[in-house]
C-alpha cells in the first residue's frame, strides 16, 4: 500500500472513533439527566361496577325485547 493510502485509512478510522466516542459520552450525559420510569401505586383503587353496569344491562335488554316484538308483529300483520 502508499503512505497516502495508509495515511487515509488512518485518519478515517480516528475520525470514526471520535464521533463515537463524542455519541457514547452525549448519551450518557442525556441518559443521566432523565427521571426515573414512574412509580405506580402499591395498592390500585377498584373501580365502582355495580349499579351503572347492572341499568345499562336492564336498559339493554328491554331494547332488544322491544325489537324482537315489533318485528314479530311486522311479520304477522304486513298491512302496517
Amino acid at each position: 500500500m502508499k503512505a497516502s493510502t495508509k495515511k487515509m485509512i488512518w485518519d478515517v478510522t480516528i475520525r470514526v472513533f471520535g464521533v463515537m466516542a463524542i455519541m457514547i459520552v452525549f448519551a450518557t450525559i442525556s441518559y443521566a439527566q432523565a427521571p426515573g420510569p414512574p412509580s405506580f401505586p402499591s395498592s390500585p383503587s377498584a373501580a365502582p361496577i355495580d349499579g351503572g353496569l347492572g341499568l345499562l344491562a336492564a336498559a339493554g335488554g328491554s331494547y332488544a325485547l322491544k325489537k324482537l316484538r315489533d318485528k314479530k308483529k311486522a311479520t304477522e300483520d304486513p298491512e302496517m
